[in-house]
């Protein structure tokens, strides 16, 4: 059965859940945020990430709250552009790596 979605994201509860997370910590999950990038890359091209990157980057900037921090703004847009198995293998990689270092968020 279909469902038709507001977000990109809100099929999955996993990438649900790291949205809202990096939503309602971005200074504190930027370091992180960077290591997610760089997982990324380890499954995709860093040139490929370039061109997806750009390709999706907002011509008019700051209308979406993660584009106030260009770290945030890749991590959400990249995230969002990869293949489905990508993004659950990165977003349960970020959610796992978070848990090892002793950071836990609510469901």
């Amino acid at each position: 059965m279909s469902q038709n979605y507001k977000r990109w994201y809100d099929h999955d509860p996993l990438l649900l859940k790291v949205i809202n997370i990096l939503k309602d910590y971005q200074e504190e999950l930027r370091e992180q945020a960077e290591i997610f990038l760089d997982s990324v890359e380890k499954k995709v091209s860093s040139e490929a990430i370039e061109r997806y990157y750009n390709l999706v980057k907002p011509i008019n900037s700051s209308n979406r709250w993660y584009d106030k921090d260009p770290v945030i703004s890749k991590t959400v847009e990249l995230l969002r552009v990869v293949p489905p198995d990508i993004q659950k293998a990165v977003a349960r990689n970020f959610i796992e790596t978070l848990e090892k270092n002793g950071i836990k968020f609510d469901d």
